[in-house]
């Protein structure tokens, strides 16, 4: 199985997530919101594949991390490959976060998202949204962004 990237991946991010993490940025994203951090990975056919297998190798080769990081693009749009690389990560014991353009309800009331939404502990949702960007919002670009602890995949 193949992940289609945006960029290879990052380590030790602090801006990502709590803790120390490496980000894993998708490629692919049907949202395209306005004034987007990260436009050049809306095109689904840009970016790179990559081998699960040598991403798992990465991972296996980094040190310090507490966490990965899915942000993109958008991560939903590849489920079965990003649920392998945070059920790895969960074997080394770190957390999962992920960014969505998506709200929570929305993933929550979409079986073929679910698979993923189960293994995230904590989600970023929502579009980013120009008129209610804020700098000073903490891992979040817009106000109505919200920041979701999930126990065992889904909200509690």
């Amino acid at each position: 199985m193949t992940i289609r990237l945006a960029s290879p991946l990052i380590h030790d991010s602090i801006v990502d997530g709590e803790g120390l993490r490496t980000v894993i940025w998708t490629q692919g994203c049907l949202l395209r919101c306005p004034g987007c951090h990260n436009p050049h990975t809306h095109d689904t056919a840009g970016g790179f594949e990559l081998l699960i297998e040598q991403v798992k190798m990465e991972l296996r080769q980094t040190k310090a991390q507490s966490g990965i990081t899915f942000s993109g693009g958008e991560p939903f749009l590849q489920v079965a490959a990003c649920v392998e690389i945070a059920r790895f990560a969960k074997t080394r014991s770190w957390n999962v976060w992920c960014y969505t353009g998506y709200v929570y309800e929305q993933l929550r009331e979409d079986a073929t998202k679910l698979p993923l939404l189960r293994e995230v502990d904590v989600l970023v949702d929502g579009p980013f949204i120009l008129a209610m960007r804020d700098l000073r919002l903490r891992f979040r670009g817009s106000r109505n962004q919200r920041i979701l602890r999930l126990k065992q995949g889904l909200l509690a």
